[in-house]
């Protein structure tokens, strides 16, 4: 172990950068590696920070083979694909000081099917729900369904990785029939789907940071799924956030006892000791707590509002946690609201290729401003230039001391940036609904 450490941080957009940030601050840290990464991760850094782009994320041997040539102190498995495809058991394998679940453990994300049914298991509160293979089975069910009530809100999702895409909202028989078909769009991870039940009220996640038996909770945020405002539109990876989220308020331990706690118990009782962090998609219905999902890793853009908030160092957390010595660690929050937009390409999340090789304009003038981060996402550098590289470019968090301050800074600096050709596409609702009446 030297005496600073590396970090190699597996993913490439807003999230892992927000967890460079969190590593930076860390006294014991003298080097960052991001693989893949992206180009903005390495602008105005204050430690040397290295993207190695010489990764797939659906590649546990190319993330092994980065590992190995730079030897770092700890890696940290921060993606989805990447934990699915059990890098971090091959990591642990060859030898490296791993931060995540295991490719077991993390099928409580990356196999919804499986995480519904290790829910009932363990008396969490789910929705209920069928899952299917068969389109045309499925087809009789839902019209069963909607014979009896006609106004039966469903959701019909992928059980596999979607990129946050794969849960599709479903009001009347036709929209069902579609949204049957439409699982064969996502490939192998749509053929065995989902048919859950719709819950209507107010959505929020939350985060625990776990080193199998023992988890610290973090902030709640509130995510917006969609692309529009006013939760219109297709579903996306996520358009901004807000933390924390008003509505978790006066039900942080019911949360923690029905939600939390039963994942971390569970997965050791089944064999599937749960390293890393548990993110639940949770939503809270005429007083009742549900459950929406799990994933097995920060939320994206989530990360971006709590992981700035965690004033413990980080790098020392996620060490205690590889080497199962949490309970030492008591865990520091400040009290800021952060609210984060999400900027992307218009056309997001369908066609936007017309959008990459744009320049983006104004984005160093808006990091300059007070209380404003950028976390950057699909962007590269080209001849000096930030240009547009993916769908959702990057996030724009403001910080408060409330969450009509932190609004207001992201806000303003989001208004600063511009794609060329009028091709930036945001919401303007984000954390709207956190303002006290």
């Amino acid at each position: 172990m030297s005496e600073t450490w590396t970090v190699l941080i597996v993913g490439s957009g807003g999230r892992e950068h927000a967890l460079s940030h969190a590593y930076e601050k860390s006294p014991r840290v003298g080097k960052i590696i991001v693989t893949p990464g992206n180009d903005f991760m390495q602008w105005n850094r204050k430690k040397e920070t290295i993207v190695d782009k010489n990764s797939k994320l659906n590649d546990a041997q190319s993330i092994l083979a980065i590992a190995q040539k730079y030897k770092p102190d700890i890696v940290d498995v921060a993606q989805d694909d990447a934990l699915a495809a059990g890098t971090v058991d091959l990591l642990q394998k060859n030898g490296f000081s791993t931060f995540g679940p295991t490719k077991n453990a993390a099928r409580l994300e990356w196999d919804k099917k499986w995480s519904r049914e290790f829910m009932t298991r363990n008396k969490i509160p789910t929705p209920e729900y069928r899952y299917f293979s068969d389109r045309n089975e499925a087809k009789k069910y839902v019209n069963a369904t909607y014979q009896k009530k006609p106004n039966t809100l469903l959701y019909i999702k992928a059980t596999g990785l979607c990129a946050g895409k794969g849960a599709l909202k479903t009001t009347n028989k036709n929209e069902a029939y579609a949204n049957i078909d439409a699982m064969k769009n996502f490939g192998e991870a749509g053929k065995v789907f989902l048919i859950e039940e719709g819950i209507v009220g107010e959505e929020f996640s939350y985060y625990a940071i776990s080193d199998g038996k023992n988890y610290n909770l973090f902030q709640s945020a509130r995510d917006h799924k969609t692309v529009f405002d006013g939760d219109e539109g297709a579903q996306t990876g996520g358009m901004g956030t807000v933390s924390p989220a008003r509505i978790t308020k006066g039900n942080e331990q019911t949360i923690e006892e029905k939600q939390i706690r039963p994942v971390i118990e569970g997965m050791l009782g089944e064999g599937n000791q749960y390293v890393g962090i548990v993110y639940l998609g949770g939503i809270l219905s005429n007083g009742k707590i549900n459950t929406i999902e799990y994933n097995s890793r920060w939320g994206d853009p989530e990360a971006q509002v709590v992981v700035p908030g965690i004033q413990n160092d980080y790098a020392e957390m996620v060490w205690a946690c590889i080497h199962g010595e949490l309970e030492k660690i008591k865990l520091v929050q400040d009290d800021k609201t952060r609210v984060c937009v999400v900027g992307a390409s218009k056309g997001y999340p369908g066609d936007y290729s017309s959008v990459k090789g744009k320049q983006i304009l104004g984005l160093e003038e808006a990091t300059k401003m007070n209380g404003v981060t950028i976390f950057g996402a699909g962007m590269a550098q080209k001849e000096g230039k930030w240009v547009a590289n993916g769908g959702r470019l990057f996030n724009v968090v403001g910080e408060g001391k409330d969450v009509n301050e932190a609004r207001m800074r992201a806000y303003d600096a989001i208004k600063k940036i511009s794609i060329e050709g009028n091709n930036l596409h945001y919401r303007k609702d984000i954390a709207l609904r956190e303002i006290p009446l």
